[in-house]
């Protein structure tokens, strides 16, 4: 931790560095190639809309009662291109309200920011900032209500059930940092755990719980050197997993007026942590790993002779060749075996296809579980993340899979796992997200049986637009 005379040390300097940054940002010439995050499936959506009862395809599950939410960067107005990154868009999240057997609505709202509202001729939204109010990449329900997520600085977002921003909410006033964009359940207890870092403060991240009850019970700082960027971590039943991996804070890149400062460092050493849930951050274990970055862990759990398994999709770099997005060699879902003991890493390959957005079943979250689901990105020489036409069913008892092909021209965002209400199989429940018709430039809210991932939609919510490619989202409940 800084010391006061640290801290004021850095505040004066921080003024004059965000001085050059945004000098340095007003006068970046334009490129001599498109922005592809401004462009194509990721180009804004220009407004805000409302469709009442869209048009449904197939039968939707009747019991499903609540919300199918997902947020993603949507600039408002006209970004300059020339250092536009995909993950600084102000955030938009697109919903679809289900109840009793029918598709409510449909409808994308811009989380307000200050910008945001100026923008829209209206008052800003309520509540403390802390830094940088644009909120984009995650949104959930917790607690009664549901938050819009973002990592690394602004607070969450509040929305109300029609999508609109609440207020910047710092959980009642209990979260003294940033947030995570990736917060996971503790099927055991509620609470949230989360891995949280802060570009103000380069040498420490924070375990942050948020009890069942929306208010953080822990905010425990994690000593970490270059500022690494941890956009999500991992629990199990005794243990938060932390990856501390060669992707940090550039200042030279800041002061370039680069609004995302974060770049592949291969001197930075690559290593998971092994924390006990309510130990002190100086317990931290960090074991060695070969490099790598990983923006998603799917699920953790604790064996037998004391080890722990990770399951990820791990890119071999990440942010060496782009200014605007995602950039990096080969992806591909793997499974870590974490021997605290020894302080080492294993890793092994499952599926070498390129993949993203894994998720489990959420009620395993912290144990052994079965099936994994992930989409597939375009095998394509961009360098970005190009989304897929492939959802894909992984069975790790058997290391097998299935996929669902949505057709060529076709792009799959994340889908996530519903489970059915009284299921007892782990895959007993439905797999929902948005898919694209890159030709039509319509979209559709699919929702698939999990137990027959390549069968046909059980039913589709038909959006006579395309939804640009966002990042993540959730059902949210609404029956309680």
């Amino acid at each position: 931790m800084s010391s006061a005379v640290e801290t004021a040390i850095r505040n004066t300097l921080t003024k004059g560095v965000v001085g050059l940054h945004n000098f340095n940002r007003r006068r970046m010439a334009a490129p001599k190639t498109p922005n592809p995050f401004l462009d194509g499936l990721h180009a804004p959506m220009p407004r805000e809309l409302t469709l009442a009862e869209p048009e449904v395809v197939g039968t939707l599950p009747p019991e499903l009662d609540g919300c199918y939410l997902r947020i993603g960067p949507n600039p408002i107005g006209q970004p300059n291109p020339a250092n536009h990154h995909w993950f600084m868009g102000d955030g938009m999240v697109h919903g679809v309200r289900l109840q009793h057997g029918k598709a409510l609505w449909y409808r994308n709202r811009w989380v307000r920011s200050t910008a945001v509202s100026l923008a829209l001729g209206e008052t800003p939204a309520p509540g403390p900032r802390h830094g940088n109010d644009t909120v984009n990449t995650n949104v959930l329900g917790h607690a009664g209500k549901i938050w819009a997520l973002v990592e690394a600085g602004a607070f969450p977002a509040e929305l109300d059930e029609l999508l609109g921003t609440v207020a910047h909410n710092p959980f009642g006033g209990s979260l003294h940092g940033s947030f995570s964009a990736h917060p996971h359940r503790d099927t055991a207890t509620g609470a949230l755990h989360a891995i949280c870092y802060d570009a103000q403060d380069p040498g420490t991240v924070r375990h942050v719980v948020v009890g069942a009850d929306g208010r953080v019970q822990r905010e425990e700082p994690i000593a970490v050197r270059d500022g690494p960027s941890i956009h999500d971590c991992m629990i199990t039943e005794h243990f938060v997993i932390v990856l501390d991996l060669p992707v940090t804070f550039s200042m030279r890149r800041f002061i370039a007026g680069y609004g995302f400062p974060y770049v592949w460092n291969p001197a930075h050493p690559s290593r998971v942590g092994v924390l006990p849930k309510t130990a002190p951050g100086a317990d931290i274990v960090w074991c060695e790993v070969s490099p790598c970055y990983v923006f998603h862990p799917c699920n953790a759990f604790e064996t037998d002779d004391g080890l722990l398994t990770l399951d990820v999709v791990a890119h071999a770099t990440m942010f060496d060749t782009s200014d605007v997005g995602p950039s990096g060699g080969s992806a591909a879902f793997e499974r870590w075996t974490i021997d605290s003991g020894a302080r080492k890493v294993e890793r092994r390959v499952i599926d070498a296809r390129a993949q993203e957005f894994p998720r489990p079943n959420e009620d395993w979250l912290g144990r052994p579980y079965r099936y994994a689901y992930t989409v597939g990105l375009s095998a394509d020489d961009s360098g970005q993340f190009a989304p897929g036409q492939i959802l894909i069913k992984h069975d790790l008892l058997h290391g097998t899979s299935e996929e669902h092909d949505f057709g060529d021209r076709h792009a799959v965002s994340e889908f996530v796992f519903v489970p059915r209400r009284g299921a007892a199989a782990e895959d007993d429940g439905w797999l929902m997200g948005y898919v694209v018709d890159a030709a039509a430039q319509t979209s559709e809210f699919v929702i698939l049986d999990a137990r027959n991932v390549h069968g046909a939609p059980v039913a589709a919510v038909r959006i006579g637009h395309r939804i640009p490619t966002g990042f993540h989202g959730n059902w949210v409940d609404m029956t309680a």
